[in-house]
C-alpha cells in the first residue's frame, strides 16, 4: 500500500490531478479495510455476543410458556405487572460474566481495595498523631530546659547572696562547698560551663535550690524571691508570702 502511494506521488501525467489520485488511494483503502472486515472470522465471543443481543431485542411469543402463562392471567404486552400495575414493565436486565475469574471475583477484589484505602487512612493518621506527639514532647522538653535554666540562675544568686550575708558574719568559709561562688564561677560567661559546674555534686540544681534557700531563710532571715533580708523569723514569716518561686508568682 505504501508502495502505491509512493507510486501515486511520483505520477506526473498532466491528465491526472494529484488530488484526485490521493482520493482514489483513500477510496481504495476503505474498500479493502471493508473486504477485510467481512472475510474476518468472528470469534465465539462475538458470535455469542451477536445472537444474545438477537434474542434480547425480540419480544417474547406465545410460543413462550411463561409468556402464555401471564396472558392467561390477563397480562398485555407492554402492561406493568402486578395486580394493580405496579410493578416493573421492562425485564431485569442481564449480567453478562465474560471473564474467567470465578464467582465473587470483582466483590473480592473491591473488598481488597477499601481494606488497601483504609490502610493507607490508618498509616496517615497514626503519622499524623507521631508528628503531634514529636512536637508535644519538644515543647515539653523545651520548657523544661528553660525552667531548669531558670533554677540555674537563682542558685547562683542565692550563692552570692549567701557568701554576702555569710561574709557580713565573719564566716569565713561556707557551711558547704557549693554554697559560694568561686572567683572563676563569678567571671564565667559560657552558660555551658556554668550548667557543669552548678551539676557538679550528687544532688540536681532543684535539690541545691531548696537547701540554700532553707539555709539563707533559717541563718540570715534572707529571701532570694523578695530581695530581702528581714528581721527575724516572726518578720519572715509574716511578712514573706512562702520559701519557693511558685509562692512569689
Amino acid at each position: 500500500y505504501l508502495l502505491e502511494l509512493l507510486m501515486l506521488r511520483q505520477d506526473v501525467r498532466p491528465g491526472l490531478p494529484k488530488v484526485r489520485r490521493v482520493k482514489e488511494a483513500i477510496q481504495k483503502e476503505e474498500k479493502q479495510k471493508e473486504a477485510n472486515e467481512k472475510n474476518r472470522q468472528k470469534s465465539i465471543k462475538e458470535e455469542e455476543k451477536e445472537r444474545r443481543d438477537l434474542v434480547l431485542k425480540s419480544a417474547l411469543g406465545n410460543e413462550n410458556k411463561g409468556f402464555a402463562l401471564l396472558q392467561k392471567m390477563g397480562y398485555k404486552s407492554g402492561q406493568a405487572l402486578g395486580k394493580s400495575g405496579e410493578g416493573i414493565v421492562e425485564p431485569i436486565p442481564l449480567n453478562i460474566k465474560t471473564g474467567l475469574s470465578g464467582l465473587g471475583h470483582e466483590e473480592l477484589k473491591k473488598r481488597k481495595a477499601e481494606e488497601k484505602l483504609e490502610n493507607y487512612r490508618q498509616k496517615l493518621h497514626m503519622k499524623k498523631q507521631a508528628n503531634e506527639q514529636a512536637a508535644d514532647q519538644f515543647r515539653i522538653r523545651f520548657k523544661n530546659k528553660q525552667e531548669e535554666r531558670k533554677m540555674e540562675g537563682d542558685l547562683r544568686k542565692s550563692q552570692r547572696a549567701c557568701q554576702q550575708l555569710d561574709m557580713q558574719k565573719d564566716i569565713d568559709v561556707p557551711k558547704e562547698t557549693w554554697y559560694w561562688l568561686t572567683p572563676e564561677e563569678e567571671d564565667e560567661k559560657d552558660e555551658e560551663d556554668k550548667e557543669d559546674e552548678c551539676t557538679s555534686s550528687d544532688l540536681s540544681v532543684s535539690e541545691k535550690l531548696h537547701i540554700l534557700t532553707a539555709y539563707l531563710r533559717e541563718e540570715h532571715f534572707y529571701c532570694i524571691w523578695c530581695g530581702t533580708t528581714y528581721e527575724d523569723s516572726e518578720d519572715l514569716s509574716s511578712n514573706c508570702p512562702g520559701d519557693s518561686a511558685a509562692d512569689h508568682d
